[in-house]
């Protein structure tokens, strides 16, 4: 006579709940051990029941050195490796970049100083004159916003003294 499919859902009754977990925890390690043996593999298994024991097996070694496997193999050590890969290469393009931008503010220097002047190639003094231009632009940016900040508080001075207000602490008068 056959077995009916069991419907897979939570025991309500405790006892048989128990004699469950026994019967098919047993069932679980020992088709473990025998997938172990068969295909050589090796295999751990955790369980923590409904009352809180701890079972566990092992099949080759310790439960400790499965562990240490599975970190060492794991994706997580993957997803880890790929970002550090990641950023070395983006750290090796900047240090290319900056080590051009030193060379040829290093040609520039030498040209300016009259030391290089016959011994530079057209496109060298194409890329001084290019880099020249972005630092002239950044030097005036910066002397731009220094001006227009102290512009604002120019014209703040002037609109205090204009209307009368007087925001000064009352012992900048001396008293």
């Amino acid at each position: 006579m056959a077995r009916g499919k069991i419907q897979m859902k939570r025991i309500e009754n405790p006892v048989h709940r128990q004699v469950t977990f026994c019967k098919r925890r047993a069932g679980l390690l020992k088709k473990a051990k025998e997938l172990s043996v068969l295909c050589d593999a090796e295999i751990g298994v955790f369980i923590f029941s409904s009352r809180g024991k701890f079972y566990e097996l092992a099949t080759k070694g310790s439960m400790q050195d499965l562990i240490e496997r599975y970190i060492k193999c794991s994706w997580s050590g993957v997803q880890t490796q790929q970002p550090r890969d990641k950023q070395i290469m983006d750290l090796k393009e900047e240090i290319s970049r900056l080590k051009r931008e030193i060379d040829v503010l290093q040609r520039g220097l030498r040209y300016i100083s009259g030391g290089g002047a016959s011994t530079t190639t057209f496109d060298g003094l194409n890329d001084l004159e290019k880099h020249l231009e972005v630092y002239v632009y950044q030097i005036r940016s910066t002397k731009g916003s220094i001006f227009g900040s102290s512009w604002n508080v120019l014209i703040f001075m002037i609109v205090i003294i204009w209307f009368g207000i007087d925001s000064r602490p009352s012992s900048w008068d001396g008293g």
